[in-house]
């Protein structure tokens, strides 16, 4: 088994804003071809701690190291465009500064998304516009993949179809993916690595482990525990990019997924 890849190793990170203490004596380390979610109950500290991941902020006390010339990829929770400002979803894609045409297609049809290249940004619906955010992160090539609620907005069906999205988008790239995530039943089989947080790190490892570690249960409850166990989603069929059943046939990577997902799952060793 070869060794991981450190992307992003934070050492006793601790934030403290006026006599607020959002992040104490927090260590993560982000690997190369691994995804891990951050979660935790409002107010947490998770953004905060994504934003020392990007850079935007210093921690108050504690070490952060980047592997050097790291390329990252984020993609926020929401996106917030004047519907008086025309903006079709190709200009919205040239904000990153790339202007060619090929690179952008490809990144909308890695995301299934190829058909909106020239359709109105304020027009897509909660799932298109996820998946546009999601191919504009994609077009910095990024090494590290951040996502915050990315499903944010997108119905039941949607959401399972971005989880899977996110999944094979690692495994084709091998980035590493930081997510922020609520819905802990649908991501945990998409998912290597959990990270729960409350301001410190209650409890962190592969998913099936976090949803019965006793710091877990006590953060959430026992009902909440349990409305968050392990969700398994059964593709017998595919989804278009609102998440509604286009096909009845089987996925046609989902028997593959499932077989490189056993022998993943424990690669990546924090």
């Amino acid at each position: 088994m070869s060794h991981p890849v450190d992307l992003v190793r934070l050492d006793q990170i601790n934030v403290q804003f006026g006599h607020n203490h959002v992040l104490q004596d927090v260590n993560l380390t982000l690997h190369k071809d691994c995804i891990t979610t951050l979660i935790g109950p409002n107010g947490a500290g998770k953004t905060t701690l994504v934003r020392i991941v990007l850079g935007l902020i210093r921690p108050t006390r504690g070490n952060v190291w980047l592997q050097p010339n790291l390329r990252v990829g984020y993609m926020p929770q929401k996106l917030h465009i004047d519907r008086t400002f025309p903006l079709t979803v190709k200009r919205f894609l040239q904000t990153t500064r790339v202007k060619d045409a090929s690179q952008m297609q490809t990144a909308l049809d890695d995301v299934r998304a190829g058909h909106l290249m020239n359709h109105s940004i304020h027009d897509l619906s909660g799932g298109e516009t996820q998946r546009v955010m999601l191919a504009r992160a994609l077009l910095r090539e990024p090494e590290l993949l951040v996502l915050d609620e990315p499903v944010q907005g997108v119905d039941i069906n949607g959401q399972v179809e971005l989880y899977d999205l996110i999944a094979r988008i690692r495994k084709q790239r091998r980035c590493g993916v930081l997510m922020i995530s609520h819905d802990l039943h649908l991501v945990m089989s998409s998912t290597d690595h959990v990270v729960c947080l409350n301001h410190h790190i209650c409890c962190s490892g592969h998913p099936e482990h976090v949803s019965n570690d006793p710091s877990f249960i006590e953060l959430f409850g026992k009902q909440g525990a349990a409305s968050m166990a392990l969700y398994n989603h059964r593709h017998n069929h595919n989804h278009d990019t609102h998440g509604d059943v286009i096909a009845d046939h089987p996925h046609p990577e989902e028997a593959q997924r499932a077989l490189h997902k056993e022998a993943h799952n424990k690669e990546c060793n924090h």
